[in-house]
């Protein structure tokens, strides 16, 4: 089978790796926001697309027989444009979206639905450890009465205020080093994407151990598509055989 993963995540990387493994042609397609990703087995094509209507044209006319959507739980446009495309290259979307972290007992999470609402909340003078991409940064920043420390893979394209400070870092991420960060830096408070995963789950291990509150943001909702939250079930719902 010809098989595009629409990729960039670890998941689409053990993807790739397990269909390649299986005898298939895999091509992953990266956004190329990364300037040195790491390489998925198989064929990789790095860019956009022009949208749902340039993907959609592209499995058409490379005669794809199978489309995963294995990109990150929030990359809200790039989910639109897989199911537009899906729709016209008569395909059914498989879509790998890995479970949420969920909270523990006795921790102090605050869920919001933007970034936004959780910029607003937080108190004045707070030191918030921000995980939450560069996208995001904005209303965060605009919070002038608290200081920020944000993490990344990549450093910010712009210079950050006085009142942030930039370190880079990529995943996996581990107690022992996560709680070290924290308490380092003087955290009062943790926000974060819902992303889900064991590669990131340290930084809430940590937070909890100290007994920091976590603003966590809601996952945006999808439009509908075949989801399954394992590597395994991705496999069996492309129905290769």
């Amino acid at each position: 089978m010809k098989i595009l993963i629409l990729g960039g995540t670890e998941d689409a990387r053990q993807l790739a790796e397990r269909l390649v493994a299986m005898g298939h042609a895999v091509t992953t397609s990266l956004a190329g926001r990364t300037s040195e990703p790491l390489m998925p087995a198989g064929e990789v094509r790095i860019g956009g697309f022009g949208g749902g209507e340039g993907l959609g044209k592209f499995v058409i006319k490379s005669e794809f027989d199978r489309l995963v959507d294995a990109t990150h739980p929030y990359a809200e446009e790039m989910h639109a444009n897989a199911v537009q495309a899906a729709q016209m290259a008569g395909l059914r979307l498989v879509r790998l979206v890995r479970p949420e972290w969920t909270e523990p007992q006795y921790a102090f999470w605050k869920h919001f639905p933007t970034a936004e609402a959780a910029a607003a909340a937080l108190p004045k003078g707070a030191r918030a450890f921000l995980t939450v991409g560069h996208r995001t940064l904005a209303p965060y920043l605009a919070r002038k009465d608290c200081s920020f420390v944000v993490r990344s893979i990549e450093p910010p394209e712009k210079p950050l205020p006085i009142h942030a400070t930039s370190i880079t870092g990529r995943p996996p991420f581990y107690l022992g080093g996560e709680t070290e960060l924290l308490e380092s830096q003087g955290i009062t408070h943790l926000v974060s994407k819902n992303s889900g995963g064991a590669q990131t789950e340290a930084k809430l291990q940590a937070a909890h151990q100290l007994g920091l509150p976590v603003f966590m943001i809601d996952r945006p909702v999808l439009p509908p598509a075949h989801d399954v939250p394992t590597i395994g079930q991705a496999i069996a719902a492309l129905r290769l055989v």
